[in-house]
């Protein structure tokens, strides 16, 4: 292949990188879009206590929900090549563990009602075993689509389940489901994407149960597991230790904030991080170049998602009374501290499918053992003082555990800190310029309703971060604005 070749097919590499994005994000942008119109009519109708019980029960669903299978996936998505049979190995794989995992849930639930001291969280999770029957008929169709970097069929089809999910819980909000509305609306969403995904790849769900020749597979998975279980460690621990010693309404409220600032890097990173993977995989024989994308993608991410963390913090009180309503306003002190806690969380959940795409899955292991034992110990300090001391462990842990993610994780593609600190710096320094001058202008306004107030703070802050950016990083300006608007490239004269 001549040079030429080869820069027409980084060229074309490149597009569909683009266009993956374009759809993997946009769709979970409008899909977000349509969830929160109807999540912020719920949330005034429900309780915050609802949301304590509901948050009760996601720590057994996430506790479960690694060894759901899912490194089988990413290990289909990893390999070079694939066939039919692989695919109905994997899929029968994926039936047994779920159904598995189903029928342990419905066992541990009077147990974990016993816990938390809530009888209903028993009758929650015994209804919440049908989730995981939707997860084989969604992660292999989601593997091919994956492997093609064919992000548009799988874009139809969440746009359609959010759409069934919404419906479902504006139903049960209005009708007065109570905490059962938060059940049976994501379960209306997970059963939809199941049915459009295998309809959308035409993928024929015939199971084999001859697991032969199948040991890369189970072995690539299985040292996923590791990393997964440390990770559902790090990020249940509050919740698991909040939810025996808070009563259901302050956990709401915690967990409600903790949802609230974790929308950027919940919701919108992971499709990032669905497109990066197979990404990074395609360049994993050259770590430089991967080095370099990376500083590019923390660079642009940081100057979209540091501006909202700072400015969620310095509008708490506004913002949640607009959103939420006045019965929602004790949250407000978690959302100011939990916002800033969340770049950080933002960068360190970045280096995952890098170290993934390398080969390297017990490097994230590793970093996730790390979070395992500094987090739990955290919030078993923090909850001394209460809910707000959970949300203050973490804005003390995770810079902590950011760097030391940033060191173990860097070294196998190159990447110097001082590289990672001039890509974080535009976004995170003109952020803190900003938020200056909300707060400055916030002491100033007279008494106003929270949306009035909101209403101008907001612009002010979007106003403050443009002209930081203008002064002080206006090349990172150019490259965001170049990457928003796209421009033709002129055409070049024939030789």
């Amino acid at each position: 292949m001549n040079l030429q070749d080869a820069d027409a097919n980084d060229a074309g590499f490149g597009a569909r990188i683009k266009s993956a994005l374009l759809w993997r994000s946009g769709s979970q942008i409008v899909s977000q879009m349509i969830s929160w119109v109807v999540t912020l009519v719920v949330i005034r109708l429900l309780d915050p206590a609802d949301y304590g019980l509901f948050a009760m029960t996601q720590v057994i669903l996430n506790f479960a929900t690694f060894l759901n299978g899912y490194g089988l996936v990413s290990a289909l998505v990893q390999s070079d090549t694939l066939d039919s049979h692989r695919l109905r190995q994997a899929f029968g794989m994926m039936l047994l563990l779920n159904g598995g995992l189903a029928v342990a849930q419905l066992l541990i639930a009077p147990v974990a009602a016993d816990y938390y001291d809530q009888p209903l969280v028993a009758d929650l999770l015994r209804v919440q075993a049908l989730l995981y029957l939707t997860t084989p008929f969604i992660s292999i169709p989601e593997a091919l689509m994956g492997r093609a970097l064919d992000f548009r069929r799988p874009a139809v089809v969440n746009l359609i389940a959010a759409a069934a999910s919404a419906a479902v819980a504006l139903t049960g909000a209005l009708l007065g489901w109570g905490v059962w509305t938060l059940v049976f609306a994501p379960m209306a969403g997970f059963w939809v994407k199941a049915v459009g995904y295998v309809l959308a790849t035409g993928f024929r769900p015939i199971p084999s149960f001859d697991f032969r020749g199948t040991g890369a597979m189970v072995t690539y998975g299985a040292s996923l597991l590791g990393g997964q279980l440390f990770w559902i460690v790090q990020s249940q621990a509050d919740i698991f230790i909040g939810g025996r010693m808070l009563d259901p309404h302050e956990l709401g409220l915690y967990a409600e904030a903790l949802f609230l600032t974790q929308i950027f890097v919940s919701k919108f990173i992971p499709p990032l991080n669905d497109v990066a993977f197979p990404a990074y995989a395609r360049m994993q024989k050259d770590p430089g170049r991967i080095a370099w994308s990376f500083c590019k993608a923390v660079r642009l991410l940081l100057l979209i998602s540091c501006p909202v963390y700072l400015g969620m913090a310095v509008t708490a009180v506004p913002l949640v009374e607009t959103l939420f309503g006045e019965k929602w306003l004790p949250m407000a002190p978690f959302v100011a501290i939990l916002a800033l806690a969340m770049p950080f969380m933002t960068l360190q959940v970045m280096f995952a499918p890098v170290s993934n795409a390398l080969g390297r899955p017990g490097l994230t292991a590793r970093i996730a053992a790390v979070g395992a034992v500094l987090m739990p110990a955290a919030f078993l300090i923090g909850i001394q003082f209460g809910a707000i001391g959970l949300a203050w462990a973490w804005l003390c842990s995770f810079p902590l555990l950011t760097a030391v993610t940033a060191k173990l994780a860097g070294g196998p593609m190159g990447l110097r800190l001082s590289d990672l600190v001039r890509a974080a710096a535009p976004g995170l320094g003109c952020s803190i310029l900003m938020a200056g001058a909300v707060m400055a202008v916030d002491s100033m306004l007279p008494p106003l309703p929270s949306i009035a107030r909101l209403g101008l703070l907001v612009p002010t802050g979007a106003v403050a971060f443009l002209a930081a950016l203008t002064l002080c990083a206006r090349g990172t300006l150019m490259e965001l604005v170049a990457l928003v608007i796209r421009r033709t490239p002129p055409a070049t004269a024939a030789a």
